[in-house]
């Protein structure tokens, strides 16, 4: 059996919860959760990888286990979660390191591969965007919105998405039998983002989450440049980021490996062992070459 541990680590004055497991001297795999999770996430996921790699997956700030200060103590933007993030890989000896990213976890991912290109070995994005292509309209509009102007009107339509309805569509929505999914899951991200100040932490984040966008042609040329590895393995029922997202990476990464499942946003909670085959199998061939 796997020993997976769990630990914290001091950034910036803030404590940064991890998880951590597989040999210290394997190539090294970060996991990246989205919102409104945590490294909770990637649960059952880490004993299947640690066999091979060496597993690091942080709760971000203002998430899962990790410090959570409010807005009035500091200013939560991607660029900083991408810091706090360089600076537990920084205190772990971290160097070279593939990334498996999902929802927020990609543009955090995406802004430490371009701050050091030559850091990353690998990418799994399992509905981590990258691409205009991936945006779900229907979906989006109340974030843009937001981002655009803070009013009464457009907090309102965004605060749905911390309701314990809204982050149990997420988990359910797409999956073709629901009763795979553990409805701890949702109830688990519920009880945290419910944390007296947590929705003003969300809430600055969604409004930040246009600052994104303008990165994607910086982001696609640093594919280009680098053809680094990429595997998208895509819940393809997915009403966030659609399948179109998996898709454009070829446009940039012609040998970008591409599975569509049948499956919605945490696609790890219904497809687990189709999932982690397929990272297995991409990250074997691509490390070892």
């Amino acid at each position: 059996m796997v020993a997976i541990h769990h630990r914290f680590t001091d950034v910036d004055g803030h404590r940064i919860f991890y998880r951590e497991a597989g040999p210290a001297d394997a190539p090294t795999v970060v996991l990246l959760h989205g919102y409104p999770t945590s490294s909770h996430m990637f649960r059952a996921l880490i004993p299947r990888l640690a066999e091979h790699y060496h597993v690091v997956a942080p709760d971000h700030l203002g998430f899962g286990l990790s410090d959570a200060p409010g807005v009035d103590e500091f200013d939560y933007t991607f660029d900083a979660l991408a810091r706090i993030t360089a600076g537990v890989l920084s205190n772990l000896g971290v160097t070279r390191y593939a990334i498996y990213v999902q929802d927020y976890g990609a543009p955090i991912g995406w802004r430490l591969a371009l701050a050091n290109p030559g850091a990353i070995t690998a990418i799994v994005s399992q509905n981590g965007n990258a691409y205009e292509e991936g945006f779900v309209e229907s979906f989006w509009t109340d974030v843009w919105a937001w981002g655009h102007q803070q009013d009464e009107r457009t907090e309102s339509a965004v605060r749905f998405a911390l309701s314990r309805e809204a982050i149990r569509w997420q988990y359910l929505h797409g999956v073709p039998d629901p009763t795979l999914v553990d409805p701890g899951t949702w109830e688990h991200d519920v009880a945290l983002v419910s944390r007296p100040g947590n929705d003003l932490v969300q809430l600055r984040l969604f409004r930040d989450y246009s600052t994104n966008r303008p990165l994607y042609p910086r982001l696609q040329q640093y594919f280009r440049d680098s053809q680094v590895p990429l595997l998208a393995v895509w819940g393809e029922n997915d009403e966030i980021f659609g399948p179109a997202g998996a898709k454009a990476f070829a446009t940039d990464l012609p040998d970008a490996r591409i599975a569509l499942l049948d499956g919605g946003h945490f696609l790890l909670e219904s497809a687990l062992d189709e999932v982690s085959a397929l990272i297995l199998d991409f990250l074997e061939t691509t490390l070892a070459r």
